[in-house]
């Protein structure tokens, strides 16, 4: 690169945020924060969950909703967009400035198919375009967005993807104008290891070939090590440091950095609590939970649609107190697994049974008392709570359906339950849109303990969560699982935090088992290819040794035929 410096692209200067209180007074969560984006170059906007870099993000956008007050100034390419007119902003959004929200799901409509949507998106910025162009452009995109089948992704509604599929997408809706700058807002956060290595490397290609300046904004200090050439850190709407990456990494000045750098998990240095031994049941106890030949199968008949294959001959079985965990990458039949023991999905073959109930002929009064006994919490937090609840009343509802608790005797539970996921009390009058992701996704998992579950399925319960929070998750749920015996089904991309909690190891590929065993045997002496490459796949939060790692990957990747290389 060249010495001189990068133009400016986008410039935010002293700029405070604040939310109007319900007949109270304005709530600051933002205060003073500057920064400058530059062409070519990636800045990582990180912190805690709730420290304000969405907030921020969105208000360059216009984004927040009216009860907000943004002071300070945002100017694009010169430009200022603080207080600019509705026409400026939507020719901003999605043309000058590309945006990946951190929750797919909610940014896409569900009526209208993701290839209708975004050559919607392409057609905003340029009606004059050709449908045939338009089409050739949308297969384009998904396919650098690294999708597979381009054909049937383009076809599909946002439900009939996995997460990581849905955020492929997103990020081909978002470079669809060739934007001048793109937000990246906890771009990896649904991914698998192997999947975000492909997707930082697209956007490092958006970098280094298109010069585009990028805002990434993530609690994942592996991917700011990997990608980042800038760093500011966030703490309760204040920046605390800023540094070039390399610098920070190596210098940390702030004690808040070198906490957060302290506690990023590791495969070598995230280790179970000392004194935690596995169950060992009788021989002749039920499993907690059986999964013996499980076969489903999308799409099989009417409408001429094709079918899916998206679980093929999986067996596994939970013992109670014990957690499974289950890993591989995005769309590998993982999700469809734990909806399945839930009986959310109806198999094609095969079986499922929870505490020795098959799900596959009982009855739906049976069903309904079996469902009782288990716990879930959905991959992604927006979508599985209700909107018009508060939070309180989210948390509650398990408890108003299911057992015979008085009001006041509900309003207990919930405050044991936020105090349990260290969220305030008063978060019980909030609603979901009030939250931070990671906030959420501690609301989903105070729900889903409820009613002391005999099954808890985990699905990518720590996704959105940074690493001090993630933290007080697993010590929370092993504690839970200690004094409760509950069983656990621990869906997760994230290998160093399967390694934290989980006594057994299922990985799966392409709806197949391809390695299962102890997880000290199969995160440290995997025995297949494809699991030593998720190994060398996950990030680590030094920008050295990450750059070795992942020409490891590649080289790994490349090795295998078999394996198509997402770049």
């Amino acid at each position: 690169m060249s010495d001189e410096p990068a133009p400016t692209v986008l410039s935010v200067d002293e700029v405070s945020i604040s939310f109007a209180g319900q007949g109270g007074p304005e709530r600051p969560v933002v205060d003073r924060v500057s920064f400058d984006l530059h062409a070519g170059r990636v800045l990582a906007l990180v912190g805690e969950s709730g420290s304000g870099k969405s907030v921020t993000a969105m208000s360059v956008l216009g984004l927040l909703p009216g009860t907000a007050t943004v002071s300070g100034s945002i100017r694009l390419d010169g430009g200022e967009l603080i207080g600019a007119d509705a026409a400026r902003l939507r020719q901003v959004r999605g043309g000058q400035i590309g945006t990946i929200f951190q929750e797919p799901m909610n940014a896409f409509n569900p009526v209208y198919t993701i290839g209708w949507q975004i050559a919607e998106a392409i057609r905003s910025h340029d009606p004059r375009t050709a449908r045939a162009e338009v089409e050739a452009r949308v297969a384009e995109l998904l396919s650098a967005a690294g999708i597979r089948d381009v054909a049937r992704v383009r076809r599909a509604h946002p439900h009939e993807l996995s997460g990581g599929q849905l955020q492929r997408a997103m990020i081909a809706m978002a470079i669809c104008s060739n934007p001048v700058a793109l937000i990246a807002d906890e771009p990896t956060t649904a991914l698998d290891v192997t999947v975000q290595a492909g997707i930082l490397d697209l956007i490092r290609r958006l970098r280094d070939e298109h010069g585009t300046a990028v805002l990434l904004i993530t609690h994942d200090m592996g991917v700011v090590a990997d990608l980042a050439d800038d760093v500011v850190v966030m703490r309760d709407g204040r920046v605390v440091e800023r540094a070039d990456a390399a610098t920070l990494f190596a210098r940390p000045q702030a004690a808040y950095t070198k906490a957060l750098l302290a506690a990023v998990p590791t495969l070598d240095t995230l280790e179970a609590p000392a004194g935690r031994v596995a169950p060992r049941p009788a021989e002749d106890a039920e499993p907690a939970a059986e999964v013996r030949g499980a076969c489903i199968v999308y799409g099989a008949s009417g409408w001429g649609r094709r079918s899916l294959t998206a679980v093929e001959d999986v067996s596994f079985h939970i013992e109670a107190g014990c957690t499974l965990g289950l890993v591989g990458e995005s769309g590998s039949g993982k999700s469809t697994v734990g909806r399945a023991l839930a009986g959310l999905v109806p198999l094609r073959a095969g079986a499922v049974r929870i505490g020795g109930v098959d799900l596959t002929t009982v009855s739906a009064r049976g069903l309904r008392a079996v469902r009782k006994r288990i716990g879930y919490v959905f991959q992604d937090p927006a979508s599985s709570l209700n909107p018009r609840l508060t939070i309180g009343q989210a948390i509650a509802e398990p408890l108003r359906l299911h057992t015979d608790a008085s009001a006041a005797g509900r309003r207990t539970r919930v405050d044991e339950l936020l105090d349990a996921v260290r969220l305030d009390r008063d978060f019980a009058g909030r609603f979901q849109h009030e939250l931070s992701g990671g906030q959420r996704q501690r609301v989903a998992i105070a729900r889903a303990i409820a009613l002391n579950p005999t099954l808890l399925i985990a699905d990518e319960p720590t996704s959105a969560l940074d690493v001090s929070v993630q933290a007080s998750i697993l010590e929370l749920i092993r504690r839970l699982q200690d004094e409760l015996g509950f069983a656990c089904l621990f869906i997760s991309h994230d290998l160093a935090v399967v390694q934290a909690l989980v006594d057994d190891v299922v990985v799966m590929r392409r709806g197949r088992i391809v390695e299962a065993g102890p997880a000290e045997q199969v995160l440290t002496a995997p025995r297949q290819p494809y699991t030593q490459r998720l190994l060398a796949a996950a990030p680590v939060a030094d920008p050295v040794q990450q750059r070795l790692r992942r020409d490891e990957w590649r080289a790994l990747n490349t090795a295998d035929d078999d394996v198509e290389i997402v770049t």
